[in-house]
């Protein structure tokens, strides 16, 4: 991923609060790498200045925000004005900086649905594999989770995924009245043979054992359901399922990981605000496929 950014042309960021040094870090490791070449900083000039070592890198300009609000505003902005191609959430609450996406008359929607997604690497997986929605809607119902899907496109695109194997993830393999998540996923599973989700093969109802292991995929009968095994993404019923497998990952896994929120104008970062610079650098670099992998 780092290789194929850096072939690309320098890309420009807005960032949302710049007022903690694992957002220099990760600024300035980028611009070094020649993959950044404009920051736009929100925040306090002396505070945000302060955290990085040495005099500021060329590229990098400081916005004046004297609050989160005002920080979230000023990078939104930034993206409206065409002036940076993608927002990075640096030192500000995620509710505040939602809020400022999501603003109907200044915000960054497109028509469509926002969702996040986390990708992940680690050592027990031998490919990349994503959950989602685990940042952004907190009950997707069936409309929603089709748009999830459909959402993720441009960043496998980007990644070089094709097509993307996804599993939709329930309690139980059998679909039930008693569990509305199980025919949402029958429901797409067939719209997904039917040629309606293009790029995409989608399997479900199935467990998370089915979805990330062949062995407990054939153990149960289900070694032939689409993606059974081999999930590139993991669709979740609800975003308390997501976020807590995706943290699973980053905190039990040993997984390297980097989250984005899609569907907007642009591709928009959603780190937590625990996260360190290299999480961030791969957020970014998730921005950078989405990119890559949008219609010419």
């Amino acid at each position: 991923m780092r290789k194929a950014a850096g072939a690309m042309p320098p890309l420009r960021v807005a960032v949302a609060g710049g007022e903690a040094p694992e957002i220099a870090r990760a600024l300035e490791r980028l611009i070094a790498e020649g993959i950044l070449a404009e920051a736009l900083v929100a925040g306090d000039p002396a505070t945000v200045s302060a955290q990085f070592e040495g005099a500021l890198p060329a590229g990098v300009t400081l916005l004046q925000a004297n609050s989160a609000q005002a920080c979230a505003s000023a990078a939104v902005a930034a993206i409206r004005a065409g002036a940076a191609d993608i927002l990075m959430k640096g030192h500000v609450d995620s509710t505040i900086y939602l809020r400022a996406v999501v603003d109907r008359e200044t915000g960054l929607r497109a028509g469509g649905v926002l969702s996040n997604v986390t990708v992940a690497e680690m050592p027990s997986v031998g490919r990349l594999i994503a959950a989602t929605d685990n940042g952004i809607l907190p009950l997707p119902d069936l409309d929603q989770k089709r748009q999830i899907v459909l959402n993720t496109a441009p960043l496998f695109r980007g990644l070089g995924v094709n097509p993307v194997r996804v599993a939709a993830i329930c309690a139980t393999e059998k679909v039930s009245d008693a569990i509305p998540a199980t025919r949402d996923a029958a429901t797409l599973a067939q719209e997904a043979r039917e040629g309606k989700l293009p790029g995409f093969e989608l399997g479900g109802p199935m467990g998370y054992d089915v979805a990330v292991s062949a062995e407990a995929a054939r153990i149960k009968g289900l070694g032939n359901m689409p993606a059974a095994g081999a999930a590139d993404l993991l669709l979740f019923p609800n975003i308390d399922a997501a976020n807590a497998v995706a943290k699973s990952w980053k905190y039990h896994g040993g997984a390297e990981t980097g989250s984005i929120v899609l569907g907007g104008r642009c591709p928009i970062l959603l780190n937590s605000r625990s996260d360190g610079a290299g999480r961030r650098i791969n957020a970014f670099l998730l921005a950078a496929a989405v990119l890559a992998g949008e219609p010419a």
